[in-house]
């Protein structure tokens, strides 16, 4: 549930969609009906030749390992997502899950301890892999021709980063999340009268309506171990959007645009309007760093709700109460834009997975997880929106992701998270840092901001 440089980005939002609805270009493999010897040779699939030599059982008891930033529920649906590849083709897919996997995986990295497959949910953080030398090019794992047909043009360019040997396809991505959203407990937002806000007035008037009625609107919460503010991050990520458009959106997260600038000021404006004031948030200003953001929406399914809104992405929907049903306790309105010029923007992210050891069970292992088919039940889980053609929209079985989906074809523009795309150093370091440091009130923005600019790499 988080490196994140500067794109064209302009057609991202049809191609993201179109990467959903797209018909299946090739079958998704299954195994064949007897395994075939160790050594012989079957037929091809289209992903590689690796992943058909899996399912024909030649790498029974192999061990590939893989880490990444899924913990928790996200661990656990992970898990079942790669169970039935897994019993198919005897492969031991050994994940670890870490809070403080950004903290940690550079230094796993240069001391030699390299997971055979390792997740970022940040380009940003992948690209110092890149850089050094330690990612290998997916076009010397996968068919590439696969990649072409299975990603849209926008994925593609995501996953190409410079090292130094030139341009590599980098990773390959799995789910993608939209993040402009906002849940709330439908069942009790219906039974008070409540009507969902079309635009940013009417949200901050619903505001103040909910506290004048005596509860408390927001569920905010931006703990998450080593990677603690990330939260806030998406919330400034979406709001510049909304008072500076896309274009200073991309001149901001390729460094051109400083972070004490007018705009990231004005943007923080709007975002003081809610979190400093302690009557609309759960617990006050002085609980959202102590509150990790997937706790903060908890307090909406008491009864009576202690809070009613929570801006976050899809993916969030994981950690709701598992009897929560998705369109009757809950459901999500759009993030309502700022200044008419600039529409409905969308913000978005996603988790791209690099590979760093090649032995036959890994490319096995990576073919598959080229496939739709290998996080299928994680969509139907309600908890991700795919990137592969291969997807469809009838794994979509909740409403609320059905409607994320559905958001993301109307969005006027899309932008990935920004700090996911900035320098790993900023926006997987001195971004959430110092935005939790003015949070908690031990610095002032002005503070934050002029130390972000300070470490941004010269």
């Amino acid at each position: 549930m988080r490196s994140k440089k500067h794109f064209i980005w302009a057609s991202i939002a049809i191609l993201l969609v179109a990467s959903l609805v797209l018909a299946a270009c090739a079958k998704t493999p299954e195994a064949p009906a007897a395994e075939a010897p160790a050594g012989e040779t079957v037929a091809a699939l289209p992903q590689g030749q690796e992943l058909a030599n899996a399912y024909a059982g030649q790498y029974k008891g192999k061990v590939v390992t893989m880490a990444g930033p899924f913990t928790d529920q996200d661990e656990v649906v992970f898990n079942d997502s790669i169970k039935g590849f897994e019993e198919k083709t005897g492969i031991d897919i050994q994940y670890e899950g870490s809070k403080e996997f950004e903290a940690n995986i550079n230094i796993r990295l240069d001391g030699g301890d390299r997971p055979d497959i390792v997740d970022y949910p940040q380009p940003g953080l992948l690209k110092y892999a890149v850089e050094k030398g330690y990612a290998i090019d997916m076009n010397t794992l996968i068919n590439p021709d696969w990649i072409k047909t299975n990603y849209s043009d926008a994925w593609q360019s995501l996953a190409k980063m410079t090292g130094p040997n030139g341009e590599i396809v980098a990773g390959i991505w799995a789910r993608a999340n939209g993040k402009s959203f906002v849940f709330y407990p439908k069942a009790a937002f219906d039974a008070a009268g409540y009507k969902v806000p079309t635009t940013w007035d009417e949200m901050m008037a619903l505001t103040q309506q909910i506290a004048d009625d005596g509860d408390t609107p927001w569920c905010i919460g931006i703990e998450s171990g080593a990677a603690t503010g990330w939260t806030m991050t998406d919330w400034i990520e979406d709001v510049m959007l909304r008072v500076a458009g896309g274009e200073k959106y991309d001149q901001w997260v390729a460094g051109e645009l400083k972070f004490n600038s007018p705009e990231m000021n004005e943007a923080l404006d709007y975002i003081e309007a809610i979190w400093f004031n302690d009557a609309y948030v759960y617990g006050g200003r002085a609980a959202i760093p102590t509150i990790n953001f997937g706790d903060a929406p908890k307090p909406m399914f008491e009864e009576p709700p202690k809070c009613w809104f929570n801006r976050q992405g899809n993916f969030v929907t994981t950690f709701f109460p598992e009897e929560a049903v998705a369109g009757v306790d809950y459901s999500f309105f759009y993030l309502p834009g700022i200044k008419e010029e600039y529409g409905s923007p969308v913000l978005g992210a996603g988790d791209i997975y690099a590979v760093f050891n090649d032995r036959p069970e890994v490319r096995a292992v990576i073919q598959y997880f080229s496939t739709g088919e290998s996080l299928k039940v994680w969509v139907e889980s309600g908890g991700a929106i795919l990137t592969h053609n291969d997807a469809s929209l009838d794994w979509y079985v909740d409403p609320v992701t059905r409607g994320v989906a559905e958001t993301i074809r109307n969005a006027t523009t899309f932008r990935f998270d920004g700090s996911d795309m900035m320098p790993g150093a900023v926006g997987a370091g001195t971004f959430w840092k110092y935005m939790t440091d003015y949070v908690s009130g031990s610095i002032t923005r002005e503070e934050a901001l002029k130390q972000i600019d300070a470490s941004w790499p010269k």
